[in-house]
């Protein structure tokens, strides 16, 4: 049996999921219970979160962009 947390495909959560499992992870992390072995893992998983958010931020911007330069023509 392995301490390490199990987690749902980053590309299967909602931007919304995304962010509250952010949140999540960061108060585990801040908590006396957490071991090396779930910090790295959480470290990992943070990081995937981090940049799935990032980059469903971009492509939202640019496609708002996108729409908006169409509505000024």
């Amino acid at each position: 049996m392995s301490n390490t947390p199990e987690f749902t495909p980053v590309k299967d959560l909602s931007y919304t999921q995304a962010v509250t499992e952010l949140e999540s992870i960061l108060r585990s992390m801040q908590g006396d219970g957490c071991s090396i072995d779930s910090l790295t893992a959480y470290t990992r998983r943070a990081t995937e979160l981090l940049r799935e958010c990032r980059s469903r931020l971009v492509a939202t911007d640019q496609e708002l962009k996108a729409i908006i330069a169409d509505l000024d023509k």
